[in-house]
């Protein structure tokens, strides 16, 4: 008992004498380690804050992208507080950054679509052709926009279809945002019999338009003989409104010119035909 007493006395003096030894050769070094750590997780703390706000105050940048660049910020400050504390014990770091620079191509060419989408993400944040609620076409779709983040943007249809498109893919692509104006101008063709009075009807339109309030007064509202067509002589009718008014003045407009029509006595003819037969005796 005495001999084993012994040796896990004298096991205990070795363990302890290699770590005082392990102390003294590298405490400082694991005493400014730990130090360059906290340090540097501080500062990148403070600089995510600072990117944060910075960008906040400016009213320009898009919430989503102010957090992308304060993250982004925050990863470049640890990546240099590890590598501090890796060159605190010695360790070669230019070795390192080859390797972590070679992961990182391999990483990129293998996620080049996703990049591409992170990309276009950050170009339309930037540049914002659209926000949310605008209506647009883009990438062969149209709807309303519902969200935009890094990587792809949601519309919702006229029925309330869910569609999700790449950004890549709008970003590519022409946009058309329906949206982004204040007023929009309405256009329709409408058509009268050949045997009724141009003038009169061209007046019956004009109280129709001036009836409806949301018609804007300026620009004034533009009609004209466009077409003399098979069976109608046609009209080109152009009013301005307001957006959000464009598909109700729209209908509005062309229910009531046929309601009117009829009122008045003129004619929107049906195409027709005049068919001669040739019999032989």
């Amino acid at each position: 008992m005495e001999k084993e007493a012994d040796e896990a006395i004298e096991t205990a003096r070795v363990a302890i004498e290699e770590a005082i030894n392990l102390l003294t050769a590298y405490g400082l070094d694991v005493i400014g380690a730990v130090l360059i750590l906290i340090a540097g997780f501080w500062v990148a703390r403070k600089v995510h804050l600072g990117v944060t706000k910075s960008l906040e105050k400016t009213g320009k940048i898009d919430l989503t992208l102010s957090q992308f660049f304060a993250s982004l910020a925050r990863y470049l400050v640890l990546i240099v507080t590890v590598l501090a504390v890796l060159s605190q014990f010695g360790i070669e770091t230019t070795s390192l950054i080859a390797v972590v620079g070679a992961a990182g191509l391999a990483i990129g060419l293998a996620l080049q679509g996703t990049l591409s989408n992170v990309a276009a993400g950050v170009m339309l944040l930037i540049f914002r052709p659209f926000k949310i609620g605008d209506f647009i076409e883009a990438a062969g779709q149209a709807g309303t926009i519902k969200e935009l983040n890094l990587f792809v943007t949601e519309m919702a249809t006229g029925d309330n279809i869910k569609i999700i498109v790449p950004n890549s893919k709008i970003w590519g692509d022409s946009i058309r945002n329906f949206s982004a104006n204040p007023t929009r101008r309405v256009d329709l063709v409408m058509g009268i019999s050949y045997d009724d009075d141009i003038d009169k009807a061209m007046d019956v339109m004009r109280q129709v338009i001036t009836e409806d309030e949301r018609v804007h007064k300026d620009p004034e509202p533009f009609i004209v003989v466009s077409e003399l067509a098979d069976s109608s002589v046609n009209f080109i009718i152009r009013v301005w409104v307001d957006s959000g008014n464009y598909w109700p003045v729209k209908f509005s407009l062309t229910k009531a010119m046929k309601m009117r029509f009829d009122a008045e006595g003129i004619n929107i003819p049906y195409p027709h035909r005049t068919v001669y037969l040739h019999q032989e005796k």
